[in-house]
């Protein structure tokens, strides 16, 4: 005999004869009758579907490749690819909602066993709520059938209600540090203070992910340094790096593997790293000759290895980035093979002098790590070939700046080669953001010996035209101490010198090496300019 299809007419009647309320019943009891229902068919529902998704899956059918779900989500991410993209672009499709809530029942998991304590906090305060309305206000309209088995008074009602209310509160406590132990990698579950301060760091975390975005301009050491101090304040950093570098273990490499420098690359991946100490130490390590490595650095050998496999430097420099953990990016200027070039002037010697007087001689000298010890004074430094090209991510990342620093550093050989780049010098002065010129501490032997502040700005302008108009100077030094024989302060303007930039002035040196910038001190005034200058530069 077939069966008789019901219709809704029907369903209404049938259940009318239980629950359907006398006329003189409050819409509210209606409610709250129709609530109790409604949860019990909700658990019911949970349970079945747990049932069903629990049921053993065939592994050829959940993982086609023959992996384990641990194995699929939590692979290599050397090549950049979110592990659900790649599933998809692997198998053809990701991996389905079945399969996940099948890894998460499975026996094991610790999450089940408090999960189930909040429902049932619910489900016993659901109880004692209805039991309490039930005694209190709707008892006396019910039928027989449910009135014999809800005949408890109103005190039963509130122990079910405070005990769902208990177990409820003590599931999500349990879940949330079951959670964050988790989500922190660690395999006891840590206290309340430390969910505390996990919390916090966590905001602080969101807070830097929507700082400024801040493009610094540089290389060499005093790079790192104005980086370190900048990542307190935002995660938004993009570090424009130079490859003239030719000398040392980069320039090694360079010549026999054909690569870009790695060497400033490498300073500015360690300081922008989430444990930058112990990565310091990691990337600096430098191999002896006996170890047949020719006293490379490890961090040089890491990041051209990178290239290798990822199939380009920039490549190669991304996935570094990402293993290593870098909070920010590291861009090259220009991906060309470019040489730095210096004209060099020198004094005339003393047996060609007229009346003390003489012509000076002029050399050409190609090559970075040639021009410091050529001697002489740099009168123009320029690449070859002149017209490289910029790297593009390079240009949108100055344009969409909201801060531009030129970093201290080696003045002619680290941060001029980047604004020799035509396109890069010229998308620094159409950008609309803040710019600042760090200026340095202290004078370089070899490059910038003499130089003072109006010194350094005079042959910025000579070569990167009006890109950078506002400098950032130390005022704290002594100008009758000097450093060192061939080292000594960059002095600040005299007051009646006229000059054609706008200054700045602060306690920018490390105290315990006071020819080095302190990072912190750096970072707080170049926030301070920009936090003044932002509203004019919008």
């Amino acid at each position: 005999m077939p069966a008789r299809r019901i219709y809704a007419g029907e369903l209404q009647g049938y259940y009318g004869l239980y629950f359907s309320p006398p006329n003189d019943v409050k819409p509210f009891n209606q409610f709250m009758i129709i609530g109790t229902s409604i949860q019990l068919l909700y658990l019911c529902h949970c349970y079945t579907c747990a049932t069903v998704i629990s049921v053993p899956l065939q592994i050829g059918d959940a993982f086609p490749q023959g992996g384990s779900y641990n194995q699929d989500m939590n692979t290599d991410r050397i090549n950049g690819s979110d592990p659900l993209h790649r599933r998809r672009a692997q198998t053809g499709a990701a991996p389905s909602v079945r399969t996940r809530i099948a890894a998460i029942v499975d026996a094991g998991f610790s999450f089940k066993r408090w999960m189930l304590v909040p429902v049932l906090g619910v489900l016993f305060s659901g109880l004692g709520m209805s039991l309490i309305v039930t005694d209190l206000v709707m008892l006396s309209n019910l039928p027989v059938l449910l009135r014999s088995l809800l005949s408890l008074d109103w005190t039963a009602g509130l122990f079910f209600l405070l005990a769902g209310l208990i177990f409820a509160f003590f599931g999500v406590w349990r879940l949330n540090r079951e959670m964050i132990s988790f989500l922190l990698e660690r395999e006891n579950v840590i206290d309340d203070l430390e969910i505390v301060d996990a919390l916090v760091a966590r905001r602080q975390q969101r807070k830097l992910r929507t700082g400024p975005r801040i493009v610094v301009i540089g290389g060499g050491t005093g790079m790192p340094t104005l980086l370190r101090g900048l990542r307190q304040y935002t995660e938004n950093i993009t570090a424009v790096v130079t490859v003239a570098d030719d000398g040392g273990s980069s320039g090694r490499l360079r010549e026999q593997m054909g690569v870009l420098p790695p060497g400033d690359f490498r300073n500015n991946i360690a300081a922008l790293s989430e444990a930058e100490g112990l990565m310091t130490q990691l990337l600096q390590y430098r191999f002896g000759d006996k170890d047949g490595l020719d006293n490379h650095n490890f961090g040089n050998l890491f990041i051209t290895t990178m290239a290798a496999i990822a199939g380009s430097f920039e490549q190669g420099i991304a996935a570094s980035s990402r293993v290593l953990a870098v909070r920010g990016r590291i861009l090259p200027s220009t991906l060309d093979n470019v040489t730095l070039c210096a004209e060099i002037a020198y004094p005339p010697r003393e047996g060609e002098k007229v009346n003390g007087a003489g012509e000076e001689r002029w050399a050409y000298v190609r090559g970075e790590s040639h021009i410091p010890n050529a001697g002489g004074r740099i009168m123009r430094v320029h690449l070859e070939p002149e017209d490289c090209r910029a790297y593009p991510e390079t240009i949108q990342a100055i344009l969409k700046a909201d801060l531009i620093i030129a970093a201290p550093g080696s003045f002619f050989t680290s941060l001029l080669p980047n604004l020799l780049v035509p396109y890069v010098r010229a998308a620094i002065c159409a950008s609309n953001a803040v710019r600042v010129y760090v200026c340095n501490v202290a004078t370089q032997a070899g490059e910038t010996d003499q130089f003072t502040v109006s010194e350094h700005m005079r042959n910025l302008r000579l070569h990167a035209g009006d890109a950078f108009t506002h400098v950032l100077a130390n005022d704290a030094y002594d100008p009758a101490q000097s450093l060192s024989a061939n080292v000594q302060w960059v002095t600040l303007p005299s007051p009646d010198e006229p000059i054609d930039y706008m200054l700045d002035k602060a306690d920018l040196i490390d105290t315990q090496r006071p020819w080095r910038h302190d990072p912190y001190k750096v970072a707080a005034q170049v926030m301070s300019i920009y936090q003044r200058l932002k509203p004019e530069a919008e």
